[in-house]
């Protein structure tokens, strides 16, 4: 508060000056030595800065609250022909295998998901706001009525499955063309990664081992897809964030499932070109060619059919 003091009448003539000078509005007709208050704050005001408080707790409130969404990203990619970790991803016994002398690669992709733990409304606004991110309800991504532990248990049975079932395949391939495999067993490791995705880049993987054939020829290739037993390569989710993983990674070439081209249409990253695979035969077939410089002509993902 402002006090201001009268002693006679000599101070009357310069009180205006008096006031104005330190900031305080004067009234000649206020009597000198009166206590001025403040005005009161409107109502008006008072509602709007409640108003105001109330907004920052609910934005603080959702931003740190748990959110009931799973943000999806590009995940890394693994060199099936390569290593994880301390081991061979893919290991041979009971044949010799081969090397390719240009460094060519073969890359399974994944996506991250984050929030299946429960994530933050900040994660999930900047998975919105992420071109490269998709936002899903968590019970798309995991059953409600599995835990997170029983979700990952899931995930590594079905990497673990996809595995064998690759191994398999790839020996039956092998053998339609002649070679004997014959005790041969093919061992297969990659770390924190889970699902049956990645079964057609195991497949391939060790068909290109156990063959001295260069199949990549030093070209960067990734793909996705499970393999079956019948030997058809089956839809995944995710493709269109398993692309631009490639594509950051270095694939110049993607081995998409024909199931998943509606997803592949329009959301192929400049710089990678897709070629559409229904089963093994199909995916080595476009393996080597695009490692022997054929690979522009192969099939496209398209919107309509393949006939």
């Amino acid at each position: 508060m402002t006090y201001l003091h009268a002693e006679g009448s000599s101070y009357a003539a310069s009180a205006q000056a008096t006031h104005q000078s330190t900031g305080v509005d004067s009234d000649p007709h206020v009597p000198l030595g009166t206590l001025i208050r403040p005005k009161k704050e409107s109502r008006a005001h008072r509602r709007r800065r409640t108003a105001l408080a109330i907004t920052l707790f609910l934005a603080v409130f959702v931003f740190i609250a748990p959110s009931p969404y799973v943000v999806e990203a590009p995940g890394p990619t693994q060199d099936v022909l390569g290593s994880s970790g301390s081991q061979s991803v893919i290991t041979v016994k009971g044949a010799p295998t081969y090397h390719s002398k240009a460094d060519g690669k073969l890359l399974l992709t994944t996506v991250n998901a984050a929030g299946l733990s429960g994530g933050s409304g900040i994660q999930t606004l900047i998975g919105w706001a992420d071109p490269h991110a998709t936002v899903l309800p968590k019970e798309v991504v995991m059953p409600p009525d599995q835990s997170v532990a029983e979700y990952e248990q899931a995930n590594h049975k079905a990497m673990t499955s996809s595995q064998d079932v690759a191994s398999a395949q790839a020996l039956q391939f092998l053998r339609s063309r002649g070679k004997n495999t014959a005790g041969i067993k093919i061992f297969m490791h990659v770390d924190d990664i889970g699902g049956p995705s990645a079964g057609l880049m195991y497949t391939l993987g060790a068909i290109d081992k156990l063959t001295p054939q260069d199949e990549t020829a030093g070209q960067v290739i990734a793909g996705t897809g499970t393999m079956n037993k019948d030997g058809t390569v089956g839809e995944i989710g995710g493709i269109r964030l398993k692309m631009i993983g490639a594509r950051r990674d270095g694939a110049s070439w993607f081995l998409a499932p024909a199931d998943n081209c509606k997803e592949v249409v329009g959301n192929v990253p400049q710089g990678l070109r897709d070629v559409r695979v229904s089963t093994l035969e199909e995916a080595y077939t476009a393996l080597t060619e695009i490692g022997q410089g054929r690979g522009d002509a192969l099939p496209h993902c398209t919107t309509v059919a393949p006939q």
